[in-house]
């Protein structure tokens, strides 16, 4: 297990809890809404918002934040995220915010305090880009884009 260190910004309301998860099976920790005033964010259909956490965190060199939707509040009120899964790098160090979308019919209320998102903590890869003069063949080749079949 790694850890990540987390600061709360000046002003944020230290009552919301850090990011935890939820059962001991989950892969994501749950992310809330630390808003101003403690108040609320109204999204109409097809409005995003930006939503804060009022968290900072410290990620491992070799790591990476992913920041996900809840499925439960995109399945019953079409509450999302428009950049999933967003990247957080170990090296950021500001405010973490997460932009939400409503993709559903009636308005959403955000409320400080809600669950909105869920980190996803994964090892991170980089590579080297080697330009060559050619690629290798496979079966599949060039083809794209629903090309593998139906289903």
């Amino acid at each position: 297990m790694i850890s990540i260190r987390v600061v709360y910004d000046a002003g944020a309301d230290q009552s919301v809890p850090l990011p935890s998860y939820e059962t001991l099976g989950a892969a994501g920790a749950d992310l809330r809404a630390n808003l101003p005033d403690r108040g609320s964010v109204a999204l109409k259909p097809g409005a995003r918002a930006l939503v804060p956490t009022g968290l900072r965190i410290e990620i491992p060199q070799g790591y990476e934040v992913q920041i996900r939707p809840r499925s439960g509040l995109a399945l019953k009120h079409g509450i999302t995220l428009p950049n999933t899964p967003g990247t957080i790098d170990s090296d950021y160090r500001g405010t973490l915010g997460v932009i939400v979308l409503n993709a559903g019919q009636e308005a959403f209320e955000i409320v400080h305090g809600d669950r909105i998102a869920q980190m996803v903590v994964a090892p991170v890869l980089q590579a080297t880009f080697d330009l060559v003069d050619d690629l290798s063949d496979t079966t599949r080749g060039s083809g794209g884009f629903g090309s593998t079949g139906q289903n």
